[in-house]
C-alpha cells in the first residue's frame, strides 16, 4: 500500500469518527430534551421512545440525511434537524418556566461535551490523533450550543427567552415556529450564496472564546 493511499485511507477514517461523535452529540442533545421533560412532569417522549441511545428514533430521514446532504453538495454549508422530541407543555407545573429548561438542557448538553472533550485534548499532550480529534469535536459541540441558542423560533433560544417574555408575547413569539423555520432556511441559503456568512459571524465569536478559556486555541 502505498503511503498516499495509507495517509487518504487515515484521513477517512478520522472523519468518520469525527462525523459519529458529533452525530451522537446531536443524539445526546435530542435525548436531554426527553429526560428535562421527564423529569419535570411530561413523560411523552419517554412513552415515545425517546430516552434511547438508538438513532433510528431520532432520525428525520429528510432532516437529518437529505438536507444536509443537499445544502453540503450544492451551497458548502450543513444545516438539518433531527425529528422534534414530542412533548406536552400542559403536563408541567409552570408552561413557559419547564417549555425553557426543556429547551435549554440540548444546548447545556452540548456544552458540557465540549467541555468533556477538551479534557481529552488535555489529557493527550503525547497524542496529536486524540487532540485532533477532540478539537474537532469541541468546535462541533459548540457550534450545535450556540447556533440552537440563536432566539429564532423553532430553535431552542426563543423557547429559553420565552421564560422572561409576557404571557401574550410568549404565546404570539412561539406561534412562529414555521415562519422562523422558513426565514432560518432562506438566511442561510442567501447568506451562503452571496458569501455573508451571517449566522457563522453570530456564533463563531462566542465559539472562539470559550474555546480560549477551555486553552484551546
Amino acid at each position: 500500500m502505498s503511503p498516499e493511499l495509507q495517509m487518504k485511507m487515515i484521513s477517512f477514517g478520522t472523519n468518520a469518527i469525527i462525523v459519529f461523535l458529533v452525530f451522537y452529540s446531536i443524539i445526546l442533545h435530542e435525548i436531554s430534551h426527553a429526560m428535562v421533560s421527564n423529569w419535570l412532569g411530561d413523560d411523552t417522549a419517554k412513552r415515545m421512545g425517546r430516552l434511547s441511545l438508538n438513532p433510528l428514533k431520532h432520525i428525520d430521514w429528510f432532516g437529518t440525511v437529505i438536507l444536509p446532504l443537499l445544502f453540503y453538495y450544492t451551497l458548502g454549508v450543513v444545516y438539518g434537524y433531527a425529528k422534534p422530541v414530542p412533548l406536552n407543555p400542559y403536563n408541567y407545573r409552570n408552561y413557559k418556566r419547564d417549555t425553557g429548561l426543556c429547551a435549554l438542557a440540548g444546548p447545556v448538553t452540548n456544552l458540557l461535551l465540549a467541555i468533556l472533550f477538551a479534557l481529552f485534548f488535555h489529557l493527550s499532550p503525547d497524542n496529536a490523533y486524540i487532540q485532533h480529534v477532540s478539537l474537532y469535536v469541541v468546535f462541533f459541540n459548540l457550534m450545535l450550543a450556540f447556533f440552537n441558542l440563536l432566539p429564532i423560533p423553532p430553535l431552542d433560544g426563543s423557547k429559553v427567552l420565552g421564560i422572561f417574555l409576557p404571557d401574550e408575547l410568549y404565546f404570539r413569539w412561539t406561534a412562529q415556529e414555521r415562519k422562523g423555520m422558513m426565514i432560518l432556511f432562506l438566511v442561510l441559503m442567501v447568506s451562503s450564496l452571496l458569501r455573508l456568512n451571517l449566522i457563522g459571524r453570530l456564533v463563531l465569536k462566542p465559539i472562539i472564546l470559550v474555546m480560549q478559556l477551555l486553552g484551546l486555541q
